[in-house]
């Protein structure tokens, strides 16, 4: 059998696509930071089984998920297709599912979850916005747990600025609250202070009507608006241009116009015109004009000190000192000191006898050429006057005039600083490492340093204290501003502001009670001695505050001990000072021809205090302690040298701290006067009861209003309480007469019924009987009863002398009772005879 040759014959088998694609892991993660556009997020891979190029292939990804900003490309690839933001959406979770080049799909999709994270932002971490401040805790820490991310970027040097923003408190921050003549005394400046805008009261007056804060919780300030302005009384400032002085102001003033402000002028009342000296503001400039008294050389001398000062116009308040020594004059501005860029010379003034106006806000210019003396000085000037002229426009407060230089920088400095701010107690280990430096009234401290943790550290320990007793309440913002260095300057940090604010919370307020004797009566002759009656012997001043404890309590419900928390109020007595006590005569003002108010002034300077006094009472100045306080008043009498007609008199007394901010109880007293009877006058009381009941009956006498006095009359006026005692024992003396009267005649008449009883016992029946009498026996019965009769009429007669009070009643009822006896008696002889005619002798 013959045989072809061999041939190959290819056979080619067909894959059948039987594998579908599966991923190689069960599920996918990964994390991106917002913000930014990835090209690829992360990449997912699926493997066939088929053998074959076409089934074996994955063709293509596809996410199964909808609306989501993510992409996936046939590699697998998904990344985003915008910015994703962390607030949107923290986390997304996608389903994918792959195909392979038959078409297959995955036999099960994957899952994949992406992360977002935050972008790394620099900044200061921990920082708790609202720091609730409680007062009298001391210091408090602002950034207990303050860090500062730098999202690893590294850092060369880092420094930082805190920021206390309180111009909105008071005068620029918290200070205490007293008048700026306490103020002047407690910084160490105690003599010659002359208050020129103090807070409206009885003795000062004359800023009554200036707009005010009408806040006690700070500082006063005064508003004046371009349109107002005050005149000082006279007398009130005595310096005079020859001898160094002092002038102060707080004051708060922006950009206003081109002409002249006035803040305090002495210049001619009449005539002239003059200005002898002023401060004012001009183009934000500060100028001190003082012009010289007349001397013997007619010579230029200085007379314009100018200061070109950015504080002037900057709409915060600043405290001004200048002191003035002619011809120097220096200004502290905020505690530094600025000299003046300028100074002007002028002649002296030329003699004159016109007399000199003080005024604030303006300048006092007469353009009439004469004075009115009708004009009220306690009233605020109004722009309509043609008498003032270079308004002010801005705030004033604590304007003095001192006599004498304030040399002492720690004087000033006091008179300035801040009763709030910011501290730190640097740690030992960090105090090298960090500097640190604060602005005069620490309401700013910056830091530098190059080690980050121990500029941490230094920021942990940075606090806020405030050392008043009852500081203002309210927020004060907080401003942390950072700068960094890194090694790349190209790629290093910013990191932003932080911004926060300190609440000081509101101050438990103490009540302030005065107590004590209200109501005594003295002698007259105590009233006319020059010591005089003390009004307030027993006074008591207590400060208490009250406040809301939560206490546990446990009540026992069906055997069970359940704890409870209860709210109870607790009053807690606690000590501060006192500034003012005022003492005022209620009723009508004090006569000062024969009463006044006295105290021993000695004690009053002994105790660093003022007192000041007039007709309507007395007003006790000064910051000092409670118990200070109640040792002089306790020391407070009242005189008066005229008391006929006085017979009470009524007294207010209230005390206050911090210039008004907290006022004590309204504490009267009413002191009575006890008139007597000049004994040399009469020295038998029993014969002046009759004269002045015989004055009270026919002298005219006017009781209302507790006058008793008749100046018509040449004899003494008995008081009422005299009166009434007169007519007591006049009252007296009757009952006892009457009593008297009574008891004899009721003891009479009790006689006469035990006489009659006896008479009728001696009575009896005789006509069963058969008596024998002796005749002889009848006439000597006779004489020994009526013997026995006269001896009874003596005795009677003997009693009736030894008796001191005799009635011709009392007579006339015994004469009857001596006739019904004898009658009785001879109607008993007549019942003793007896019939004789059947007798036999």
């Amino acid at each position: 059998m013959k045989k072809s040759h061999k041939a190959t014959v290819h056979i080619q088998v067909n894959d059948v696509n039987e594998y579908s694609p599966v991923f190689k892991e069960k599920s996918y993660k990964a994390t991106v930071i917002e913000g930014k556009k990835y090209d690829s997020i992360l990449k997912v891979e699926a493997v066939d089984a088929d053998c074959s190029f076409q089934f074996s292939q994955i063709c293509s990804y596809e996410i199964v998920t909808p609306d989501v900003p993510f992409t996936i490309d046939k590699d697998g690839n998904i990344k985003n297709t915008e910015k994703l933001n962390y607030s949107k959406e923290r986390m997304y979770k996608l389903t994918v599912t792959a195909y392979d080049c038959g078409k297959n799909r995955a036999s099960e999709d994957v899952l994949v979850k992406i992360n977002i994270k935050p972008t790394c932002k620099p900044t200061w971490q921990g920082f708790n916005k609202r720091i609730e401040y409680e007062p009298g805790t001391g210091s408090l820490a602002l950034f207990p747990s303050m860090h500062l991310e730098t999202c690893e970027e590294p850092i060369t040097s880092i420094q930082a600025s805190i920021m206390l923003e309180t111009n909105h408190i008071g005068k620029g921050c918290d200070r205490d609250t007293y008048s700026e003549k306490s103020l002047h005394k407690l910084c160490g400046a105690s003599t010659g202070t002359v208050e020129l805008l103090p807070a409206p009261s009885n003795s000062a007056n004359w800023t009554v009507g200036l707009p005010t804060d009408n806040g006690h919780d700070s500082d006063q300030v005064f508003e004046f608006n371009g349109t107002q302005a005050i005149k000082v009384p006279e007398g009130v400032v005595s310096t005079t241009l020859k001898e160094p002085f002092t002038i102060s102001v707080w004051m708060r003033h922006g950009p206003g116009s081109r002409e002249k402000e006035t803040i305090l002028c002495n210049s001619d009342k009449t005539e002239m015109n003059r200005h002898h000296y002023s401060l004012y503001v001009h183009n934000c400039r500060l100028v001190l004009l003082l012009r010289q008294e007349p001397t013997e050389s007619e010579n230029y001398k200085p007379a314009e000190f100018h200061w070109k000062l950015d504080q002037v116009c900057d709409k915060e308040w600043h405290h001004y000192v200048l002191n003035i020594e002619f011809p120097a004059v220096t200004l502290f501005v905020d505690g530094a000191t600025f000299e003046p860029f300028l100074v002007t010379e002028d002649y002296p003034l030329h003699a004159s006898k016109i007399e000199t106006q003080l005024t604030i806000g303006a300048c006092w210019q007469d353009l009439s050429g004469h004075d009115n003396d009708t004009e009220t000085l306690s009233e605020p000037l109004t722009g309509g006057s043609a008498r003032m002229t270079q308004y002010f426009r801005g705030n004033l407060a604590g304007l003095m005039i001192r006599s004498g230089k304030l040399e002492n920088k720690k004087v000033i400095d006091c008179l300035y600083t801040c009763k709030e701010g910011l501290d730190v107690q640097l740690p030992e280990e960090v105090a090298s490492a960090v500097k640190v430096e604060f602005n005069p009234n620490q309401s700013s401290l910056s830091l530098e340093g190059d080690d980050i943790e121990s500029f941490e550290k230094v920021m942990q320990h940075i606090s806020y204290l405030n050392s008043r007793q009852f500081p203002t309440p309210g927020i004060r913002h907080l401003r942390v501003t950072t700068t960094v260095k890194c090694f790349n300057e190209e790629t290093c940090i910013s990191v932003p502001d932080s911004e926060g604010y300190v609440m000081v919370l509101q101050p438990e307020e103490p009540k302030i009670s005065l107590s004590g004797i209200d109501h005594f009566a003295r002698g007259a002759a105590e009233f006319e001695s020059t010591e005089g009656v003390t009004l307030f012997p027993e006074l008591r001043i207590v400060s208490t505050i009250t406040r809301e404890v939560e206490v546990e309590a446990e009540t026992e419900a069906e055997g069970e001990d359940d704890p409870t928390v209860q709210e109870t109020v607790v009053s807690e007595e606690i000590m501060h000072n006192l500034d003012t006590c005022e003492v005022t005569v209620v009723g009508d003002d004090l006569n000062g021809d024969h009463e006044s108010l006295e105290v021993d002034l000695a004690q009053i300077q002994q105790r660093a205090l003022e007192m000041s006094s007039s007709n309507v009472g007395m007003v006790i100045t000064g910051v000092n302690t409670m118990a200070n306080y109640e040792q002089v008043l306790h020391l407070i009498r009242y005189r008066n040298w005229h008391t006929e007609a006085l017979f009470d008199r009524k007294f207010k007394l209230v005390c206050s701290e911090l210039n008004g901010r907290y006022i004590s109880n309204d504490f009267k007293v009413e002191v009575n006067v006890i008139h007597t009877a000049n004994p040399m006058d009469h020295a038998n009381n029993a014969m002046v009861q009759p004269q002045f009941i015989n004055q009270v009956q026919h002298a005219s006498v006017d009781l209302s209003g507790h006058n008793l006095a008749n100046t018509h009359q040449a004899s003494v006026v008995p008081s009422a309480a005299t009166i009434v005692i007169v007519v007591c024992v006049s009252f007296l003396v009757f009952m006892i007469i009457l009593g008297v009267f009574r008891i004899r005649a009721a003891h009479q008449s009790t006689m006469r019924d035990q006489e009659n009883g006896k008479e009728n016992e001696m009575d009896w029946d005789d006509s069963a009987l058969t008596i024998t009498v002796n005749p002889m026996e009848t006439y000597e019965d006779q004489h020994s009863s009526e013997e026995e009769g006269d001896e009874e009429e003596e005795e009677s007669e003997d009693g009736e002398e030894e008796d001191d009070i005799t009635s011709a009643e009392s007579d006339s009822s015994e004469d009857e009772g001596g006739e019904q006896e004898d009658q009785q008696g001879s109607s008993r002889q007549q019942q003793l005879e007896w019939d004789d005619s059947t007798l036999n002798y």
